[in-house]
Formats: C-alpha cells, sequence, structure tokens
C-alpha cells in the first residue's frame, strides 16, 4: 500500500521542480546543457548536471524566501552527499573525466531571476 505524501510534502514537491526548472531554463540560457536531472545514486540526488564546453557542474537548487537563508540551507553534510552522487555519475560517464568539474549552487527566491553562484564549495570543503 502506497502512503499518500502530505499536502505540505505536495506542495514542497511542486515548489521544488518549479525551482529546478527555473534554474535549468537560466543555466540553458547560459549557455548550459543539461545531462540530468534529478540524478539519483546510491549516495543521493543531484538537481542538476550541467555542461558547458569542459565544465561539468553538479548543481544543487535551493528555493527559499530569502537567498542568505537558501545558501545557508546547504550544510556540510548536504555538501558531503553531492560530492559522493557526483563521484558516483562520474564512474558511470567515463567521458566526463577529462572535464572541470565543480559543485554549483542556483538560489531560486520569489520575483527574483535565479542566483548561479558557480564553483560554490570544493570538493574537500565539506
Amino acid at each position: 500500500m502506497t502512503k499518500t505524501p502530505s499536502p505540505r510534502r505536495q506542495q514542497a514537491e511542486r515548489l521544488g521542480r518549479l525551482a529546478e526548472a527555473k534554474a535549468a531554463m537560466m543555466l540553458r540560457l547560459k549557455g548550459y546543457r543539461i545531462t540530468a536531472q534529478r540524478w539519483k545514486s546510491p549516495a543521493g540526488e543531484i538537481d542538476l548536471i550541467a555542461r558547458r564546453r569542459s565544465v561539468v557542474a553538479f548543481v544543487e537548487v535551493k528555493a527559499r524566501a530569502d537567498a542568505d537563508d537558501a545558501l545557508a540551507s546547504v550544510g556540510p553534510q548536504q555538501r558531503r552527499r553531492i560530492v559522493q552522487a557526483a563521484r558516483h555519475w562520474l564512474a558511470s560517464n567515463p567521458d566526463a573525466v577529462e572535464c572541470d568539474c565543480r559543485f554549483d549552487i542556483v538560489l531560486v527566491t520569489p520575483y527574483q531571476w535565479p542566483q548561479h553562484i558557480a564553483n560554490a564549495f570544493a570538493e574537500d570543503d565539506q
């Protein structure tokens, strides 16, 4: 028997999907190609994987009422999860080994253009 998510959880899911769509659109306009959305691995999920020339960006998308709150919500534990998931992706995509990899964050706040923070944290920042 499948449990139906609460209305609050359903609303959060819709907000997250909308934020990811806005972030993907903004990245495309900046010249990135979205190679994966909501990519799942045993270590966790990566919201977006984007590529532009020789750069592969593992992108965490955060939607909050305030950009500072959104940025603060990507803590050390979440960064570790993203790094581990990125390692899984790289292991299954050997053509990307030659690329420069980085970890970006896109902050989505109401009534503003999404804010892209390239190289928001490093693999060893956790």
